[in-house]
């Protein structure tokens, strides 16, 4: 834990005094009550399964699509937790799909339900196919399982946004921001709540974990210099969800106070830490094709024991990227008091179901005649959110390095 904050420039945990102080609350709803993970194998899933199975629940049942991610993590969990009395089972299952709801049609009786399925990259905008996953993950996923919840008398449903819902830039960011619009609709019917937070350091897909593979593949590190985020570790952003789930009122959205133990940093400025801790100073190459070049061009460096490692940091200029990042806006009304490092935005009941229904009806309709643009999308998007901040520069991330 200290070796990853060292390299996010911190040196303190951010929940630390809020876990404390509200810990035993915590490991005694935990252990009487019963929980649907869905999503669970992912990076801040997996952080969430971990959170609630060592406060041994009664039922702890984790859902996703990935198999190979679920065998991970209960080898992961076995190898540090061990065995709860609690029914600890896995499913790998699609949330979309039909052997999911006879999944739920079977069980499906659990007092907390934790949504962390996601399509979270601002690269899976790039075409109108993959956007449309996203819209079916991020929104319509989220919706269908409320409806499930309300059916089986779920007392709470929980499910991750992002920083990127506040004053949305991106695609990605905009379908969490409608997102949370379908999630308030329900909680007329069903208790919900959410959080927001920042990228999760060394999160599976993430640059940072890209870093890792760069290193183990002998390839150069490559990152933007201008944009800077804030990062949360995988276990501050389980604590973050499960605090939000057990203690959020109805529709409050939990996100990390800014402090001096929260701050941007920026990708490069991570990358030279992350080097540097491996015992390599970085060397700055002018351009891609020199970073690409670099071990061939200089075979006496071509060895394990090499110091230098081969850098390209440059400008952002690719569709979706903000400059900085916000958790939330001027026009939410917040909660700084009752947590000593979580911040809550408090939500009322609104929302427009003309509009919720129409962009449903539409999306379906695009679906159904399997024909789409990416332009139909996008104009679906500016109906529900018309101060949407949205440029397609035409360029993405996967063009580059």
């Amino acid at each position: 834990m200290q070796k990853l904050l060292a390299l996010i420039g911190r040196e303190k945990a951010l929940f630390t005094d809020d876990i404390n102080q509200y810990d035993d609350k915590l490991n005694k709803i935990v252990n009487n009550s019963s929980f649907l993970v869905l999503g669970g194998a992912g990076t801040i899933g997996q952080a969430v399964v971990k959170e609630i199975f060592k406060r041994k629940p009664k039922k702890l049942h984790v859902v996703d699509i990935s198999e190979n991610n679920m065998v991970e993590l209960v080898r992961d969990i076995r190898s540090s937790f061990g065995y709860i009395e609690g029914d600890f089972k896995t499913f790998a299952l699609d949330i979309g799909s039909v052997e999911y709801d006879a999944f739920i049609v079977a069980d499906g009786r659990y007092d907390y339900i934790l949504n962390l399925s996601a399509l979270k990259h601002v690269r899976s905008e790039k075409d109108p196919f993959t956007l449309m996953r996203m819209i079916d993950v991020n929104i319509f996923n989220t919706d269908k399982t409320l409806v499930q919840a309300r059916q089986k008398r779920v007392k709470k449903y929980f499910c991750v946004s992002t920083d990127k819902a506040a004053n949305p830039v991106n695609l990605m960011g905009a379908s969490k921001r409608i997102m949370e619009m379908f999630v308030t609709r329900h909680s007329k019917y069903t208790k919900v709540s959410m959080a927001r937070f920042a990228n999760v350091a060394f999160s599976d897909g993430s640059l940072l974990y890209g870093f890792n593979k760069r290193i183990e593949k002998r390839q150069p590190i490559v990152a933007p210099n201008d944009v800077k985020r804030y990062f949360v570790t995988p276990q501050e952003s389980g604590e973050l969800c499960l605090m939000s789930c057990i203690f959020g009122e109805n529709r409050d959205i939990f996100f990390p106070k800014l402090s001096e133990n929260l701050h941007l940093i920026s990708f490069a400025d991570i990358a030279v830490k992350y080097l540097k801790n491996l015992g390599y100073e970085p060397y700055l190459c002018k351009d891609e094709d020199e970073a690409r070049n670099f071990f061939t061009k200089n075979s006496e460096l071509n060895t394990q024991n090499s110091k230098q490692w081969p850098c390209f940091f440059s400008k952002s200029d690719t569709t979706g990227e903000k400059d900085f990042e916000e958790f939330y806006t001027d026009k939410e009304l917040l909660d700084m008091e009752k947590f000593h490092n979580l911040g809550i935005i408090k939500n009322e009941l609104l929302y427009d179901d003309a509009l919720l229904n129409s962009f449903t009806k539409n999306i379906n309709a695009m679906k159904k005649f399997l024909r789409w643009s990416k332009e139909d999308i996008v104009k679906e998007f500016f109906k529900l959110l018309p101060d949407l901040s949205y440029e397609d520069k035409k360029k993405y991330l996967d063009e580059k390095m």
